[in-house]
């Protein structure tokens, strides 16, 4: 078959599960940072999802005021999470659009940790700077490994280690905001700008790591090597490098 997206498209049919491609990802320490990717993304996602409505009702709103205030932080998150996708798969880039992304999101926790109780506007603008950016940032850390890894066992596998790692920071999450601790809700506001923070740590890491990998690649495309993960199928097809 001629061409990288045919090539793509046959291989993709005829590929058979293979235990070898699922012990291929389990010692690819790769997957095991895209796991951690999320996981240090779906404890801020899950606890601002859960208790959104009830730390805005704490700044002194009632009940039904409190889930129509709910809709600005929802409606910045979507504009900006549809914005980050279509750029990051434009540019081929993960790494600076989460750090990006994340990094807003920790302003918004730094205000509701820090924001006077007599001004809850200045929290409520935290609540929206912490979904403008948690929720970009786990559209693409999720995507990520999709992206990078090649075979399909493999690729099924990563996405199953990333949702797996991830979601045990939900679990975590749900026992943090504690009646006991309202209305500064300080346990689940630290948790979750602690995560964001480790976020970065994770995402830094696993965009040097790829960035080497890729340089390594060009390499071996420049001594005309072939062969293994992100072989070059044609000079069209950008996709044998890692998007960083």
């Amino acid at each position: 078959m001629a061409g990288g997206g045919s090539s793509s498209l046959y291989v993709t049919n005829d590929e058979k599960f293979s235990w070898a491609n699922v012990n291929s990802a389990l010692k690819d320490y790769k997957c095991w940072l895209y796991g951690l990717g999320f996981h240090t993304m779906s404890l801020p996602l899950y606890i601002l999802s859960l208790f959104l409505p009830t730390i805005i009702k704490e700044l002194g709103y009632t009940a039904a005021q409190a889930q129509l205030l709910t809709v600005p932080p929802y409606t910045v998150a979507t504009i900006l999470t549809v914005i980050v996708a279509i750029l990051s798969e434009k540019t081929h880039r993960r790494a600076p659009f989460i750090i990006a992304s994340s990094s807003l999101s920790i302003l918004g926790y730094i205000l509701l940790l820090t924001a006077p109780i007599k001004k809850p506007g200045i929290s409520y603008l935290g609540t929206i700077f912490a979904a403008a950016g948690i929720y970009p940032s786990t559209a693409i850390v999720l995507s990520w490994p999709a992206a990078n890894v090649s075979g399909q066992s493999k690729r099924a596998t990563a996405t199953a280690m990333t949702i797996t790692i991830g979601n045990l920071g939900a679990v975590l999450g749900t026992q943090l905001y504690r009646p006991n601790t309202s209305p500064r809700w300080y346990l689940g506001h630290s948790f979750a700008l602690g995560y964001l923070c480790l976020n970065l740590v994770v995402v830094s890491t696993l965009w040097f790591c790829l960035r080497r990998e890729n340089e390594r690649k060009l390499e071996r495309q420049a001594n005309g090597e072939v062969g293994g993960e992100g072989t070059v199928k044609s000079d069209e097809d950008v996709r044998w490098l890692f998007q960083t």
